[in-house]
């Protein structure tokens, strides 16, 4: 038996969670999210930018946060508080997956051992071969659209083509 539901349309958001224009893009991804709905899927790409210096551990500790199935859930909660993560780095990113009930003590190993370095890398590796250059960066289409500048008509733009990708 085989599945008559069209594959998602994929939104990839290069992001890195100690920036705060990635916190802006945040009411953008909801709506996003609420206007299609499981055809559109929204992947996490990590872009860590050398100013954030806790920016690769963050990305990390996200993809742990995936690993324990709560990825968009903390990356919400760390974003909405990145002044916090440019004080206090680590320990903060920790404390928040205690927060919101996760494994903590998995965080702090996960943030020790590096089992998801490769993941981080080939992200940033992947983001810089295609051309971004800031966070948020979209890529939906084989189309990039930069939000490190101006998010303004963003939504618009990816609501116009994964539209245009869905009927197709």
């Amino acid at each position: 038996m085989s599945d008559s539901s069209p594959a998602p349309v994929v939104l990839d958001v290069w992001c890195e969670l100690q920036c705060t224009d990635c916190r802006t893009a945040l009411p953008d991804l909801r709506a996003l999210r609420a206007h299609f709905g499981d055809r559109l899927e929204i992947r996490l790409r990590h872009f860590p930018l050398e100013k954030h210096r806790h920016a690769f551990a963050a990305a990390q500790a996200a993809e742990e946060a995936f690993a324990q199935g709560r990825g968009w859930e903390y990356v919400e909660a760390v974003l909405t508080r990145a002044e916090e993560l440019d004080r206090e780095g680590e320990p903060f990113l920790v404390r928040v997956a205690r927060e919101l009930g996760m494994d903590a003590e998995e965080f702090d190993t996960a943030l020790v051992d590096g089992r998801h370095i490769l993941i981080v890398d080939a992200d940033q590796a992947e983001g810089k071969a295609i051309g971004v250059s800031g966070t948020p960066t979209y890529v939906i289409g084989g189309e990039r659209l930069d939000g490190g500048k101006s998010q303004e008509g963003l939504r618009e733009r990816v609501e116009e083509i994964a539209g245009r990708l869905l009927a197709g």
